[in-house]
């Protein structure tokens, strides 16, 4: 079987390495990359990422990424979002102040229900849709989240999944070739992986 070819964007927010070892142990051939051209040719790509919605858009422009990881999105490139990837993917946040990718309307807002900031460790997922990437995983399984704010669409329908810290809040999308979770699948153990296989089978689907 052919390795799926991915793009991992780096544009320094972090997370890149244990996203790439995922990848690689499940047989496919990640390539970090800050290079548009690159992502213009991927079969696939992966947004990770943790730390601020505003640093992370100024680096992206500055790396000239913003439109190449809009059209691809648009163009149907098959697209996995993690933690500040999926938030990225609304139209602003309150984190700065700042305008981000606007796939999807919404905002991200910050967790003010007077809990610890950031919510950080283990967290029951409720999945409320279903799509080839969440194929087999069990409801109420366990994630690994590390986050400050969290992204509230428009339409409450764009949710594909739920958890809870302080409140019930959105923490995944799936929409046609787009995915993207808040909690981290490369640290989430079996269920984690299981949803990067799953992903890496719908690439597969699509490529052949």
């Amino acid at each position: 079987m052919r390795p799926v070819e991915i793009a991992v964007v780096d544009y320094g927010a972090g997370n890149l390495r244990s996203v790439a070892k995922a990848l690689e142990y499940l047989g496919a051939e990640p390539v970090v990359t800050s290079d548009p051209s690159t992502l213009a040719k991927a079969q696939a790509i992966i947004l990770p990422g943790q730390g601020a919605c505003d640093s992370a858009m100024r680096e992206l422009a500055d790396l000239d990424l913003v439109e190449p990881v809009r059209q691809a999105i648009r163009g149907g490139v098959p697209f996995f979002g993690v933690c500040l990837g999926l938030q990225l993917l609304f139209d602003a946040s309150e984190e700065g102040d700042v305008e981000c990718l606007g796939i999807l309307p919404g905002r991200v807002r910050l967790l003010d229900d007077g809990l610890k900031v950031p919510h950080m460790g283990w967290s029951s997922v409720s999945f409320q849709t279903d799509h080839p990437v969440f194929e087999g995983v069990p409801q109420e399984s366990y994630f690994y989240f590390v986050h400050s704010y969290y992204p509230e669409p428009d339409d409450p329908g764009a949710t594909a999944a739920t958890a809870s810290y302080g409140r019930t809040f959105c923490c995944a999308v799936a929409q046609g070739t787009m995915v993207a979770t808040q909690f981290h699948p490369e640290k989430s153990g079996r269920w984690g992986l299981r949803l990067y296989e799953n992903f890496l089978r719908f690439v597969r689907q699509r490529a052949s």
